[in-house]
């Protein structure tokens, strides 16, 4: 199939692109379009306007301080992963980046379109969780949300009419922290069955574990004393009845699906610890 007409504009700046979307009826923003692209086609969605954010400078912008890093929205996964941005992670995001999909869609994709797209399967809705990273969105008025509650559901974000997500930020980890991810699919490339991170970084008090392609947000671990039933961090001190306890609460409740993340995070957290 392909897709509907829609009107094309490639705007220059961030103001005359929230203009087109506040004003045009049903738009859509398009960067890599490696998502958007099929659903076009798929007529799955059909806007009147597509605006294209490719020309808009600012949003290919990184800029690290002493405290975060801001990845502007249109920075490719290629990007990340060829080093061309700096890294405040002691390399959980070019590792994680290197896994995503294939080449030709890292040198295409971005940050901001998965994250936008909010599949739950996605790699960067799981790890921007795990890192305590937030969401930097302008539209009627700016605000900065955390990346697991910008998340709401399948393919659901806290964007509205109006808005656009602008950039990411992400902690600067201290030089001790420990990072571990793991997916499951079935081969390369294809979208993951389940997902884990890990990410402990005690000279700031960190500690967050998530557990991702859960049907709708991840699941984000906060409290380091349960998660190790209040030993000391090792893959065999994990608590499974509070692991299956949160999943659980999400709706998450078949057994074989609930093991094979807890799989995968065993796996995160042993990543993590062998660092």
């Amino acid at each position: 199939m392909k897709p509907v007409n829609f009107d094309y504009a490639r705007p220059k700046d961030v103001d005359s692109a929230l203009k087109l979307v506040s004003t045009e009826g049903a738009a859509k923003f398009i960067a890599g379009g490696q998502s958007l692209g099929p659903m076009l086609n798929l007529r799955l969605v059909q806007p009147q306007l597509l605006i294209d954010i490719t020309a808009i400078d600012d949003l290919k912008q990184a800029d690290a301080n002493e405290d975060t890093l801001s990845i502007g929205s249109c920075i490719t996964h290629a990007d990340i992963e060829d080093g061309r941005i700096p890294d405040v992670t002691n390399g959980a995001l070019p590792s994680v980046a290197q896994g995503i999909a294939y080449r030709a869609v890292r040198n295409r994709g971005t940050i901001g379109g998965s994250l936008a797209h909010a599949d739950p399967s996605a790699d960067w809705v799981s790890t921007l969780s795990a890192l305590g990273a937030s969401a930097v969105i302008s539209g009627k008025s700016a605000r900065r949300v955390p990346v697991e509650q910008f998340i709401v559901g399948v393919f659901e974000t806290q964007l509205t009419e109006g808005e656009m997500l602008m950039a990411v930020e992400v902690p600067r980890h201290s030089a001790g922290s420990r990072w571990g991810y793991h997916k499951l699919c079935r081969k390369t490339g294809e979208f993951a069955h389940a997902i884990a991170a890990y990410h402990d970084d005690q000279a700031r008090g960190v500690c967050r574990a998530v557990i991702g392609a859960t049907g709708g947000a991840p699941i984000v671990l906060t409290d380091r004393a349960r998660l190790f039933a209040g030993k000391d961090a090792a893959v065999d001190a994990l608590d499974e009845a509070y692991i299956r306890e949160a999943m659980s609460g999400v709706g998450l409740t078949d057994a074989i699906e609930q093991k094979i993340r807890i799989a995968a995070l065993r796996r995160a957290v042993s990543k993590a610890l062998a660092t």
